[in-house]
């Protein structure tokens, strides 16, 4: 390979991982309650906590669309659910009944409604000082 054919394809490289970035930096930046408002109803939010309803229909994504993000959050489900999630392309299937809990990081995911029905959970979002909207 050339000297010139080795720089171009690093500079492909290079756009590429730019690009990528972008969109992962648009996801991270995006609250759902303004990109889902058909999905999302903001319960409460204050200088402490915000807690998220999200409904899902069958079919459709659950939390989100597509791949999106959240901070770390308590998930509470108000419905059974059977999900879908892919993170880092791995993916896994999740049953869920109504009242189940569960602590997430902060994630970067794919989570599809695979069951049939539509799914309801509380997110709550536990704020510091620097997460403070």
């Amino acid at each position: 390979m050339t000297i010139s054919a080795r720089t171009s394809a690093i500079a492909r490289v290079v756009r590429v991982a730019a690009v990528v970035s972008l969109f992962a930096s648009v996801a991270v930046a995006q609250d759902a309650a303004r990109v889902q408002p058909k999905n999302y109803r903001v319960v409460i939010d204050n200088n402490k906590v915000r807690v998220l309803e999200f409904r899902s229909q069958p079919g459709k994504g659950i939390c989100g669309i597509g791949l999106h993000s959240h901070p770390a959050h308590l998930t509470v489900l108000l419905t059974t659910a059977k999900v879908r999630e892919t993170i880092n392309g791995k993916t896994r299937e999740i049953e869920s009944k109504a009242g189940d809990a569960f602590w997430s990081p902060a994630v970067t995911h794919i989570v599809e409604n695979y069951g049939g029905q539509e799914v309801r959970s509380l997110i709550i979002e536990v704020k510091t000082p620097r997460s403070s909207r």
